[in-house]
């Protein structure tokens, strides 16, 4: 008597149809939906959910390219489902990683004198320019001490006390788009670390302010106004990805540029450059 492969694994088995299934309603999409866009059959997409049919490995890659399933989770994938992992996961330093992070620091220096950072997908400071740096020690010396953490995170930053909040004059406007974007991310990236840093950031605010975002005039983009011991400045940011990503490590990697948003804040950053030496 013949032994399928579901019987031999069923541990992987069960968990695989789950995460299937979660990612799929995580992208709002039906079975048919996903059945069209992926070239599967609805019906085995059924199976696959059900725990009816076995996946291959390439029925997993091809099914999570579709669902743009996050490259660490696509390992979590083939793990439930009995497989060993595809993507690496390299460290910063590592050798491979050399044309990445020239890259990034390439995009971080060009952009000058205005402030650029490199996040991971839980908005922790992986690489920034002195502009950035810059802006960080107008905030005093020891603002990353005074917000906790282990590292630089920019929603620390942004929403511990201690932090850049009480400096931004239009924070009921900001504020809500800013966690509201982490909480997208968290969701859509399936971040377990983001959503670790909103859970212990969210006893410190003001849940209305982060609800109610105020009425404000509906402009293309929202800057951030702050207001540093009567220094005013306004910026807004543009993020940018690695479109083709083999790394889970750079598949992670976010560049935040912030672009100035009036003609005051563009004059300070470069005049503060040239007082730089550069």
């Amino acid at each position: 008597m013949s032994v399928s492969i579901q019987e031999s694994r069923p541990e992987a088995e069960a968990a695989f149809p789950r995460l299937l299934r979660r990612w799929r309603q995580k992208r709002r999409l039906s079975q048919l939906d996903l059945a069209l866009s992926s070239g599967v059959s609805q019906r085995h997409v059924s199976y696959l959910e059900s725990g009816r049919a076995n996946p291959s490995r390439k029925m997993i890659l091809q099914l999570s390219e579709t669902l743009e399933v996050p490259l660490r989770d696509r390992n979590g994938w083939l793990t439930a489902a009995g497989f060993a992992p595809v993507f690496r996961s390299r460290s910063l330093d590592d050798p491979q990683m050399a044309q990445v992070m020239g890259a990034v620091r390439m995009m971080l220096t060009a952009h000058e004198p205005f402030p650029a950072v490199a996040l991971d997908r839980a908005w922790n400071v992986r690489m920034s320019n002195r502009s950035f740096d810059l802006l960080g020690a107008m905030l005093g010396d020891d603002v990353w001490a005074r917000v906790g953490g282990d590292q630089r995170n920019l929603m620390r930053l942004f929403f511990h006390p201690q932090g850049i909040r009480p400096f931004i004059t239009n924070w009921s406007a900001v504020g809500p788009l800013i966690w509201r974007r982490a909480q997208r991310e968290a969701e859509a990236l399936g971040g377990l670390e983001m959503q670790a840093v909103l859970d212990d950031l969210a006893p410190l605010q003001d849940e209305e302010s982060l609800w109610s975002a105020s009425d404000t005039a509906l402009v293309p983009v929202m800057p951030f106004n702050m207001d540093v011991m009567g220094v005013r400045i306004s910026m807004f940011a543009v993020v940018a990805t690695f479109g083709t990503a083999q790394d889970v490590t750079a598949d992670e990697l976010r560049i935040e540029t912030m672009f100035p948003a009036d003609a005051e804040t563009e004059a300070l950053f470069r005049s503060a450059a040239a007082g730089d030496g550069r």
